[in-house]
């Protein structure tokens, strides 16, 4: 019995001994196993790390009877971020797992996990650990990558908002209007015209604007005096002209003593012997017996002689023409043209801030382009939004004013009010850049879509968007032909290298926060070209002192981490 015992316990530790030397064998042959990781450095798109593995395993590597779980795991100062795990089992493993040949196999893995600020700087290892039976044992980690690439985050999230044009014109023309009318035949000025409430407000208004010269500037004084069409010509052409002259005469005199009357080609005078223009208008305008056989003869014949002929032959319909139309273009029309004088920008803007209720809405929206003050640009668009609540544009330029002070959530509530009173692409547009300031850009790409007609403001907003989903084609796209950082990044990412440099070449003016100059760097290093690497990475440290430690772990880089001038560059 004895015996039997220890038999028994003599061949359990052999057992034991197969299954761990089993183990140890594979954990001390892990360095045969060939990784190949793809890419080769990580790199994150549309907010993840995607990751891909390659493995082979040698022959009589992989024991039979062994499970091993494997998992890549991105480690970075402050923590770890593991991927999903796979099963790889030997060959009379019962399970479910991928299955490794004992004569040799390979493994394929894919997988992602969300990106962090951190794993910029940052270790893939692999993780492995191997059951056999009852026993199980941690292999040594294998390093497989270093960091991640984190290019595609320098994208600028912001949209592009549409501030309501003003319609505030500061010299306004206008004018004042008067008719002399005559007695047949006749071309003196009675009494009673002089009289007339016409007349009177002609003379008033002369009076008045020339008196106040800061805000009206006369500018001509035109009179056109008319025969009505009857009678003959050579009778009409020289009533006409007499007409003109004591119309002429009389509005000289009003303006006697007016200095700006003394410049050349202030006073305009026109006649017009016969005017048909006239007669057809007051015709077509009344409710006159055969007004329509009437048009018919002006349409039909162009000579004067015909017309008059053919329009008297209609007996009922001339005795008409002769009370209700004929007298009314027996006149002088007199026309005194005036350019209204508005506020200055200076007195706007004092207006502005001291009682901005005083301007009117166009003046009080113009007020707000007279400064860059953010602060003082709410101010009048709000006083304005108060005075005007029925008028879209003020509600909206608040909201455009809040993105500018970085409060989205205000902007979105001052754009849902110009959405109340106006639902237009202009406020849906300025919703879509407030949600993307905010950081919400599923919103921000609804409001986008739902605009009646893409603007290319809206398509700059879905171009910033695709670049954040890793759709790098439909942002070169949206971003059209306009040179711009984030074109030229999408350009950059979609493997246009020498575009992106085209682009960043033809921008007018940099950024100031430096990074379209850090990405001129990130160019260089790709296309080798080390000046064009150097000079974009000093004009971005010379905007911005903080590429200099970006720049020390960006692998985008790390070719030149060694080179002494770049080193002299981020010191």
């Amino acid at each position: 019995m004895k015996k039997i015992r220890s038999y028994f316990i003599l061949i359990l530790a052999a057992l034991l001994m197969t299954g761990c030397s089993g183990l140890n064998k594979m954990k001390k042959n892990a360095g045969l196993i060939k990784y190949e990781v793809t890419p080769k450095v990580l790199q994150t798109d549309a907010g993840v790390v995607p990751l891909a593995i390659k493995g082979v395993f040698p022959s009589k590597y992989f024991d039979k009877k062994t499970t091993v779980t494997a998992t890549p795991v991105l480690t970075y100062e402050g923590g770890e971020t593991p991927y999903a795990e796979v099963k790889l089992q030997g060959e009379t493993v019962q399970d479910n797992n991928t299955k490794i040949s004992y004569t040799g196999d390979n493994f394929s893995y894919a997988g992602t996990i969300p990106y962090k600020d951190a794993m910029k700087v940052s270790k893939l290892v692999l993780k492995a650990h191997a059951v056999r039976g009852s026993k199980s044992l941690d292999f040594d980690p294998v390093t497989l990558a270093d960091g991640v690439i984190a290019t595609s985050t320098l994208v600028m999230k912001h949209g592009k908002p549409v501030g309501s044009k003003d319609s505030f014109v500061r010299i306004v023309p206008e004018n004042k209007m008067a008719d002399i009318n005559y007695i047949i035949n006749k071309s003196d000025i009675r009494p009673t015209e002089l009289k007339a409430e016409d007349v009177i407000a002609l003379k008033d208004y002369i009076k008045a604007v020339s008196s106040d010269p800061v805000n009206f500037q006369l500018k001509s004084a035109a009179v056109s005096s008319y025969a009505s069409p009857d009678g003959t010509f050579a009778l009409n052409e020289k009533l006409s002209g007499n007409r003109g002259t004591s119309a002429d005469k009389f509005i000289k005199k009003e303006f006697n003593k007016i200095e700006a009357a003394k410049a050349a080609g202030f006073f305009d005078e026109k006649t017009t012997a016969e005017d048909w223009d006239g007669f057809k208008t007051e015709v077509t305008n009344s409710n006159i017996q055969d007004k329509d056989l009437i048009l018919r003869v002006l349409s039909m014949y162009s000579d004067p002689d015909v017309r008059e002929k053919e329009i008297k032959n209609m007996s009922a319909a001339f005795e008409s023409l002769k009370t209700d139309i004929l007298p009314k273009l027996r006149r002088s029309k007199m026309i005194i043209s005036v350019d209204k004088i508005g506020r200055s920008d200076e007195q706007i803007l004092a207006q502005a801030k001291s009682d901005p209720k005083v301007l009117s809405l166009e003046e009080m929206l113009y007020a707000g382009t007279l400064t860059k003050d953010n602060t003082e640009q709410l101010a009048f668009y709000t006083a304005a939004a108060l005075a005007y609540p029925k008028d879209f544009r003020a509600a909206n330029n608040v909201g455009v004013t809040l993105i500018f002070l970085s409060k989205p959530d205000e902007a979105i509530a001052a754009f849902e009010k110009a959405k109340a009173i106006d639902n237009n692409d202009v406020v849906k547009n300025n919703l879509g850049a407030a949600y993307m300031a905010k950081g919400d850009l599923a919103k921000a790409g609804e409001y986008y879509k739902s605009m009646a007609a893409a603007t290319p403001e809206s398509k700059f907003g879905l171009g910033v968007i695709a670049v954040t989903e890793g759709k790098y084609d439909d942002a070169v796209n949206f971003f059209g032909t306009e040179p711009c950082f984030n074109l030229a990044l999408a350009q950059l990412l979609k493997g246009d290298v020498n575009k992106a440099k085209v682009t960043l070449d033809s921008m007018k003016e940099m950024c100031k926060c430096g990074r379209p100059s850090y990405l001129k760097a990130v160019v260089g290093a790709r296309l080798d070209d080390r000046d064009y690497m150097l000079n974009g990475l000093r004009e971005a440290v010379g905007f911005n002192a903080d590429w200099k430690a970006y720049a020390k772990t960006d692998l985008e880089l790390a070719k030149y981490w060694n080179d002494d001038t770049f080193k002299s560059a981020i010191q």
